[in-house]
């Protein structure tokens, strides 16, 4: 069967350029000397409704590489504004993303296509609107595998090399991705018109997001403290799914909120390997904002910052609107927690939760990073240790003071008791919320190095592969769920694309 003509690939709907033109800027990909595709996710392509085999075609890959594009797609960049850390910049923008348009899937969800490192747009600030390979290929990775975690995310569509070079301090090699999400509307999106005193635009915005992501918003008595409660609720929800797998996003400025409540932008992120709140990577972020402990609270923060751009649409008197912002932004904490504890007490095997349970899951935490003791093997190990005490000294080998962990192995153990006696079913249903593979940093550093050093993309497909499944033992892979040695240890990440 032939391929679908490239003419027909794409069924536009594109709702954002619908919008009145100063939510955005119109634009047109810059053309690249000599496009080759690395990766095409087929799996999602078909999700999108879309041909894989027409997408891996000559005139796919123009378009996948910005050197054509398709008709209708109306490409645009957006405008936004954002705190970054902490200060508020009221003009950003997408510098180097364009986004082509929006599809609907097969099941009836819309989504946009954009293209990262398509060239300048209006918002690039002097920079070159390209990408290099490396951070390329980290999203690619990162963002698949949340998705394989059952995190809300956005995902990859393909990566395509340019043939071009680009100037990080060195020469690095060029390479576009291809980004799939429910929207690309974030916090800042808000503060950008916010700012600029645009109620109107703010009204319109919120009125695009509700019937985009929360039509049920607009059937309740204030449509717009629904939209904020609907948003709080979502944040701490994925905030929670964020912390429950070790994973740090090291840059949470409110420009890099997802109105949508997906993980977006794969900048300096990383998931932790011995636990510790105060875990950092991002070599930008200094004084730790955004280390792993302090996320809950940096996300109501953020919110804070998005009640504040919808003040106005709350009540008619400044008062009213106050009190129904911050009784809004209450709710996160209670939001959290209840996901959080939760989302604990499934990894520790406990499906019936006692009065303890939370304090319980505090001291294992509290004993892990007293011990560095690597945060996913330690649960991944405990879901073996529930089903068979033999198995207990696998666990404790993880911790520099082994004796340390017996007690709390007691506890855990006369608590167990509790539960009732399926003791392999309890193990299957741990394993199944405790991955045994992550994107785990140094891992994710030698994909890069072989592919930017060597053209070598052998390695990023295998490890792609791998974190597919990331509940799975995997033989034959072992070494993939294994915490870095000394010498492999890679203590900081950096910015984007």
């Amino acid at each position: 069967m032939a391929p679908t003509p490239v003419a027909d690939l794409f069924p536009w709907d594109n709702s954002y350029a619908r919008l009145p033109h100063r939510f955005f800027a119109r634009v047109t990909p810059v053309p690249v000397a000599a496009p080759r595709l690395i990766r095409l996710n087929e799996t999602l392509a078909a999700q999108l409704g879309l041909d894989p085999a027409a997408l891996a075609t000559p005139a796919g890959l123009e378009i996948l590489s910005g050197n054509r594009v398709p008709p209708n797609s109306e490409p645009l960049a957006m405008a936004y504004a954002g705190h970054q850390f902490g200060n508020f910049v009221p003009q950003l923008g997408d510098g180097r993303a364009i986004l082509l348009g929006e599809l609907i899937t097969v099941d009836g969800q819309r989504r946009d296509l954009q293209l990262k490192g398509a060239g300048r747009t209006p918002w690039s600030r002097g920079g070159d609107g390209r990408a290099a390979l490396g951070p390329v290929l980290r999203e690619y990775l990162l963002s698949e595998a949340m998705a394989a975690l059952g995190i809300p995310t956005t995902r990859a569509l393909a990566a395509v090399a340019t043939g071009e070079s680009v100037w990080r301090e060195t020469p690095l090699p060029g390479a576009i991705f291809t980004r799939v999400a429910s929207s690309h509307i974030r916090i800042g999106t808000f503060q950008y018109f916010a700012a600029r005193r645009d109620l109107d635009a703010v009204r319109l915005l919120a009125d695009h997001v509700i019937a985009r992501h929360y039509p049920q918003c607009a059937l309740a008595p204030n449509p717009y403290r629904a939209l904020l409660d609907a948003v709080i609720r979502r944040q701490a929800e994925l905030l929670a799914q964020w912390m429950l797998v070790g994973f740090i996003h090291g840059v949470m400025n409110t420009d890099n909120v997802s109105i949508a409540g997906e993980t977006l932008d794969y900048g300096p992120c990383a998931f932790m390997d011995a636990h510790d709140p105060a875990t950092v990577y991002s070599f930008i972020d200094s004084r730790g904002r955004y280390a792993f402990g302090n996320q809950p609270r940096i996300a109501h923060w953020n919110l804070t910052r998005l009640a504040e751009t919808l003040v106005d649409l709350l009540a008619s008197d400044e008062t009213t609107a106050l009190k129904e912002a911050e009784a809004a932004l209450e709710a996160f904490a209670p939001h959290f927690e209840s996901a959080y504890t939760a989302g604990l007490l499934r990894k520790l095997g406990l499906f019936q939760p006692q009065p303890d349970d939370r304090k319980l899951a505090q001291d294992l935490l509290d004993c892990m990073t007293r011990n560095h003791a690597d945060y996913t093997l330690t649960f991944r190990r405990l879901c073996d240790a529930a089903a068979a005490p033999d198995q207990d000294q696998s666990l404790r080998s993880l911790f520099e003071n082994p004796a340390d962990l017996d007690p709390w192995l007691e506890r855990w153990r006369h608590r167990l008791a509790l539960e009732g006696p399926d003791h392999i079913a309890r193990r299957d249903a741990m394993r199944s919320v405790n991955p045994h593979f992550i994107p785990r940093n140094h891992l994710v550093e030698e994909v890069i190095v072989a592919a930017v050093n060597n053209q070598d993309f052998q390695p990023f497909e295998t490890l792609l592969t791998v974190l597919s499944a990331p509940h799975k033992d995997q033989p034959g892979f072992e070494r993939y769920a294994l915490p870095p040695q000394p010498d492999q240890i890679v203590r900081n990440t950096y910015c984007g694309t």
